[in-house]
Order: structure tokens, then C-alpha cells, then sequence
């Protein structure tokens, strides 16, 4: 539910269309887009293939450092525009739009000094012969992002994707594409070359054509898993590279050992942060059984005290969700749990401000694993909360879906911790903490998910094609079996 993409292709679009944007906080119109026609899909790729083919980029380390860092400098510049552009685009807190500019500005940076420091790996090999391992760029690559974090999720895709040497076709999403189209004049005024960077408005038909056209050598998608399954199988008719950070319904273990006043505040952190609009979001809190109840009165009291409201406001904490339609499905979500037999111990009411897509956090308790509400993907301020009464219980629950993307642990015991993190099936695990992301590490999931990781080395190489080159100094006869 985190991805716009729909993989079926409407060949009748051969002309731009308008699209309206909407601010989610009043649902009035601040912007209208042109969607991109399938003919400009064709010439977008082609220009990325010519650029790659022809032009200095992919040869060019120097080039390419010298353009990153120019490009997170003139992001920096006006790093306080873009932050507001995030959040009348996306309803979200200014607070956390302007984290968002800073982790994107850093993205950059990172990459550029990433490959400025790397070399290739040599070795003498035994038989007197040279080994060099080479990374080489793919070619072009198509990167789809979705609507909650559009700058953010945007860079953790260009930043590597470009400092490996490829060219790109970049579609952000159809409800959030301001700041990308804001970048796109950033790009420009730093000097990346004409076809090296390409950016393609619309929703899923666009989003089809680009990732089915045969001169697409690499995909790397973020969004839900179901989108992302099918991607995959497109990818796969012609052995496409592929990378996809998929959906979560990830988990937070409180042992009965933490303090209850810190393991409500990183629920709350945890479980709100962006509106729940968060792949990795903890919503799945599960409490030891000996201070469940503690733990939910101190809970319904942070809830309450929750400020949501205007997300342009310094003290603003929760903003509006995306859309009407998400808040529907949203509500649609609640109303389904309790109907399995959930209770609502408090949320889910919709809030008149301004006429935007506002919502009460929701908690549901006395759930159970099988229903629908612990299983699926809501993407919104919607927690569910269980006990448990073993270390061998919670490993369970929290393993207990088809996601593994994050999880999170709260106990002073680090032994336990450490113990419990090594089986759990995810692909980022916080122990006392929560939701940071550290672009030098790696970033992606287990099971459904999502392949490959994005951030750190593993994001770099994610946009590369290793080749071995294997040297013998002096031209000589095979020495065949002696």
C-alpha cells in the first residue's frame, strides 16, 4: 500500500494528461501536473540510452563526484523550500520534512565521497596470475518511488544509481511529484549531463511502460508488495536487474524489564512518525504480559496528548494522511478489525480541520495473529497491541507474517536482545531504538519484503555489474594438466 504502480498499461495515452495535486492537510489544489505520455516514456529512455552509450558519465569518476556534491550543495541551499514543498505535497510535520531534506542532502554526499575513496579489489593469485574485480554500471535504470517520503526514498534510488555511472528514468509517484520536479532544475544547474537524468510524471501506466520497455536494463522499485511481485515477473522475462523494498507489518518486543514511560515514547515514535505512512512502522507492539496493562493505560494517555493539526506549525506531531481514498482504506482497515472481534481501545475518528484528511490514531487490542489487521499492511496510525508471556512467544508473533522488513526491541538485558534479534526475520532490527535509518549501512527486507538493499556499499552495488578480469603477465602455452 505503499506504492502507486499498476502494471496494467494503457496503450490509448499518447498524449500528456493534466493531473490535479492536492495539499492532503485541506485537499485544495496547489499544483497541476502533466502526466507523461507513453511516446515520452520511448523518448526518455532513449535519451538515457544514448547518454549512456555516448556520453562522458559512465567513464568519468571525477565528473560524477564533482556533480553529487555540487547537486547536495544546491539541495542545502534551499533546503528550507523543499522542506515546505514536502509537506503541502504530503501532509507531513514540517519537523520531519526538514529530517528528510538533511538524510537527502547526506544521501548525496555520502555517495559522492563513496566513490571518490573506491578502488578496485587486486589479488596475485596462486598460478602467478593478477585478479581485478571491476564494478561497472548497468546502463539505464528505471527508479519508481512512492508517496510518503518522495525527496527521501527518491535519493536513496539517484544518489547510488548515478554515482555507479548509469543514466535514469525517475517516476515519483502521481500524488507527490513537486520536489523531484524541483530537483529536476537542481540537476541541471549542477551539471549532469543532457539524457543522464530523466524524470517521467504519472501513475501506473507510465510506471508499465518503463518498466517493460526492452532498453530498461535495471528496476528498482519501492512500493507494495503485491506491485512488487509483478515487477518482478516482468523483470524476470528478460533477466532485468531488479531491486524491490517492499511492504512491512513489523513489530516491537517490550520485555518487562523497560521502563514504561520509554517504551510508550518509542511506541509513539515508532508507531506515528509520518502518520503510520512508514514501510517500517511498528505496528505490531507486543508486551510482556506483566506490564501489558501498565503499559496500555500509559499508552491511551500519550495517545490523547498527541498535537495533530496544521503540519506547517513548529508544534505540529501528526499531520493529515495522503488522500480522502487512503483514509477511507484507512477507516475501511478499523472498521474490519473489529469486525474479526478486535476491540478499539481508543482512535480512528476522523478530525474536522480545514477540510484535510486528519485522523485519530487508532488501538486495537485483543487481536489475534490470524486476522487481517495484524497480517496486513495498513500504512496508517493504526497499532495493534498483544501480549506475551515468553521470549519464545514473542519470537513467534513477531515472525508470525509474510513481512520481514523491520523490528524493534526495548529491554535493558542486551544479552536477550541479542539473542532474540538473531532469530528474528527482518531485515533491520533496532534494539533500543527505533525508525533511523544510517545511509552507511544496508536498507531492505525478508520474505515478502522486498530483494536487495538499498544505502551503504550494498546500495552502490545494487546499480553495478561485477567483472572479473583475470591477468597472466606473459603470453604462454596452456599448461593442461601437468
Amino acid at each position: 500500500m505503499n506504492g502507486q504502480v499498476n502494471v496494467t498499461v494503457d496503450k490509448k495515452r499518447a498524449k500528456p494528461c493534466k493531473r490535479e495535486i492536492f495539499n492532503p492537510a485541506t485537499n485544495k489544489i496547489i499544483a497541476e501536473v502533466f502526466d507523461s505520455s507513453l511516446q515520452q516514456v520511448e523518448e526518455a529512455v532513449g535519451k538515457a540510452k544514448q547518454a549512456f552509450e555516448q556520453s562522458e558519465w559512465k567513464k568519468n569518476k571525477s565528473l560524477r563526484v564533482e556533480v553529487l556534491t555540487k547537486l547536495a550543495n544546491l539541495l542545502e541551499n534551499e533546503a528550507s523550500i523543499f522542506a515546505e514543498t514536502e509537506t503541502l505535497n504530503t501532509g507531513k510535520p514540517i519537523k520531519e520534512a526538514q529530517l528528510d531534506i538533511e538524510d537527502t542532502i547526506n544521501c548525496l554526499r555520502y555517495y559522492a565521497n563513496l566513490i571518490e575513496e573506491n578502488q578496485p579489489w587486486t589479488k596475485d593469485m596462486f598460478d602467478d596470475t593478477n585478479s581485478k574485480i571491476i564494478q561497472e554500471p548497468i546502463g539505464v535504470c528505471a527508479l519508481i518511488v512512492p508517496w510518503n517520503f518522495p525527496l527521501l526514498l527518491g535519493m536513496w534510488k539517484l544518489a547510488p544509481a548515478l554515482a555507479a555511472g548509469n543514466t535514469v528514468v525517475f517516476k515519483p509517484s502521481e500524488l507527490t511529484p513537486l520536489s523531484f520536479l524541483k530537483l529536476a532544475s537542481l540537476c541541471e544547474k549542477a551539471g549532469i549531463p543532457e539524457g543522464v537524468f530523466n524524470l517521467l510524471t504519472g501513475d501506473g501506466e507510465v510506471g508499465s511502460a518503463l518498466v517493460e520497455h526492452k532498453d530498461v536494463a535495471k528496476v528498482s522499485f519501492t512500493g507494495g508488495s503485491e506491485t512488487g511481485k509483478r515487477i518482478y515477473q516482468q523483470c524476470a522475462k528478460e533477466m532485468k536487474r531488479v531491486s524491490l523494498e517492499l511492504g512491512g507489518k513489523s513489530p516491537l518486543l517490550i520485555f518487562e524489564d523497560s521502563e514504561i514511560d520509554i517504551a510508550v515514547d518509542w511506541t509513539m515514535f515508532g508507531s506515528f512518525f509520518n502518520q503510520g505512512q512508514v514501510c517500517v512502522a511498528s505496528t505490531r507492539i507486543l508486551v510482556h504480559e506483566s506490564i501489558y496493562k501498565p503499559f496500555l493505560s500509559a499508552l491511551m494517555e500519550a495517545v490523547a496528548g498527541i498535537k495533530i493539526g496544521n503540519p506547517l506549525r513548529e508544534e505540529t506531531e501528526m499531520g493529515p494522511v495522503i488522500s480522502t481514498e487512503h483514509l477511507n482504506k484507512i477507516q475501511d482497515f478499523i472498521k474490519l478489525g473489529q469486525e474479526e472481534g478486535a476491540n478499539l481501545l481508543t482512535g480512528g475518528t476522523l478530525i474536522d480541520c480545514e477540510g484535510g484528511n486528519y485522523i485519530k490514531p487508532a488501538v486495537l487490542v485483543d487481536v489475534e495473529q490470524h486476522m487481517k489487521v495484524v497480517q496486513e499492511e495498513i500504512f496508517g496510525p493504526v497499532i495493534t497491541v498483544q501480549s506475551f508471556s515468553s521470549e519464545e512467544e514473542a519470537i513467534v508473533l513477531a515472525n508470525g507474517t509474510r513481512f520481514g522488513l523491520a523490528a524493534g526491541i526495548l529491554t535493558n538485558d542486551l544479552m536477550k536482545a541479542e539473542r532474540v534479534a538473531e532469530h528474528l526475520q527482518a531485515g533491520t532490527i533496532w534494539i533500543n531504538g527505533y525508525h533511523t535509518p544510517h545511509i552507511e549501512t544496508a536498507w531492505g527486507g525478508f520474505k515478502e519484503s522486498g530483494i536487495g538493499r538499498e544505502l551503504g556499499p550494498s546500495g552502490l552495488a545494487a546499480f553495478t555489474e561485477t567483472k572479473h578480469v583475470n591477468t597472466n603477465s606473459k603470453l604462454a602455452r596452456a599448461n593442461w594438466y601437468q
